[in-house]
């Protein structure tokens, strides 16, 4: 009914339309006419045009709600009921997307209280040797992995792992397939695990000294290692032949990310052999062959590479501390360098100068001590460089 109002008007415009068209064309030919009163006779004549005409006005739909219940609905598309299943009969596995905060109430107690110490810590002026301790069982010090209740395990370049407590007392001492490199670390649970890079294996040492193969690396050969202390991932510097990459798994083992190239589709490694977290999610990973320092960010972004200060830079231990730091040995000129995290030198924090020779090895403590290892000797120095 509506579109039949809506054409009728129109169909009479479009006649009028032609009607006005016909009148036009006929006073322009009156145009070209030399007796003028013809012309004007004409056009009085034909002056009389019809009026427009008169159409009806469109009436437009009027809209009535409908009422409808709740159950009409639902008689319509149905009903989801959820059934009455106790928590504890439930399992549901969480999803984990490479990284992620498990945190208690202990673990954010120790949080605040570290973020509280942020705000008064900074570096010293000068650093001050407060104490060294010598490691039985070992020839050098090339590793150390800081432990619970102060306990340490330090490894020499000969495959000899030793524990010790603070006063230097061996505890326990295993034979392993490792060399120069970081290969041991302890977990967030207090087990030491360390890789066997000759099985391609990560094994693990509980606290009852029983010893398990933990990981399996397959074609991979496992040299540098390290657990988070943000979610107890397991951190891994690998190679294959001329190929090298960092592995993440979580707590149990399972792997859940391999970071290889950047995104030019460059290797980011060659060889991985001390490797790091810091406390923004960052991997820092000495790589000996690059003779750099290199960070991606916790999603395996490349973020920077740190090549020391002089022309040449030959990176060993790496770790980082309660401010972000990144401090790392060069094996080339002797010195622990300290940067930022964002890769931009602070200082040699220690030099020929203070003693040292031939760093490879270092951690730091739970009250902020930096424990440096070296070459040809079993002593552990320790200095305070944080106020």
């Amino acid at each position: 009914k509506v579109s039949l109002q809506l054409l009728c008007p129109r169909k009479k415009y479009n006649h009028y339309i032609s009607y006005i068209n016909e009148h036009v064309k006929k006073f322009h030919g009156y145009l070209f006419s030399k007796n003028l009163q013809i012309l004007m006779s004409e056009i009085t004549k034909n002056l009389e045009i019809d009026p427009i005409p008169v159409t009806t006005k469109p009436v437009p739909p009027v809209f009535t709600a409908g009422q409808y219940s709740k159950e009409d609905v639902t008689k319509l598309l149905g009903r989801v009921t959820v059934p009455d299943t106790k928590p504890e009969n439930r399992k549901i596995k969480p999803m984990r997307l490479f990284y992620t905060v498990e945190s208690t109430e202990s673990q954010r107690k120790q949080d605040r209280e570290k973020s509280a110490m942020k705000q008064t810590l900074s570096l010293c002026s000068s650093v001050t040797k407060v104490r060294e301790y010598t490691v039985p069982g070992v020839y050098s010090v090339w590793h150390i992995s800081l432990g619970k209740s102060g306990r340490l395990w330090v490894s020499d370049n000969d495959g000899n792992l030793v524990q010790i407590d603070l006063q230097g007392n061996q505890l326990q001492k295993i034979k392993t397939s490792g060399r120069y490199e970081g290969y041991h670390t302890v977990t967030q649970d207090g087990d030491l695990i360390y890789t066997d890079r000759k099985n391609k294996v990560i094994n693990r040492i509980k606290q009852d000294n029983t010893v398990t193969e933990f990981i399996k690396t397959g074609d991979w050969e496992p040299l540098s290692i390290h657990s988070s202390h943000i979610n107890g991932d397991i951190l891994v510097g690998m190679i294959k032949g001329r190929e090298a990459k960092v592995t993440r798994y979580n707590k149990t083992g399972e792997e859940i990310q391999n970071i290889q190239r950047d995104n030019k589709g460059q290797e980011l490694y060659s060889t991985p052999h001390y490797i790091t977290e810091n406390i923004n999610g960052d991997i820092c990973t000495s790589d000996l062959d690059k003779y750099a320092v290199v960070a991606v960010n916790k999603s395996g972004k490349y973020r920077f590479s740190y090549t020391g200060r002089g022309s040449e830079f030959l990176p060993f231990g790496i770790y980082t501390d309660l401010l972000g730091h990144i401090i790392v040995c060069d094996g080339h000129s002797d010195t622990i360098n300290i940067v930022d995290q964002d890769g931009q030198f602070l200082s040699l924090l220690l030099t020929k100068q203070q003693g040292i020779m031939y760093p490879p090895g270092l951690c730091v403590d739970d009250e902020n001590n930096l424990h440096v290892g070296q070459w040809g000797s079993n002593t552990v120095a320790v200095y305070k460089y944080l106020q």
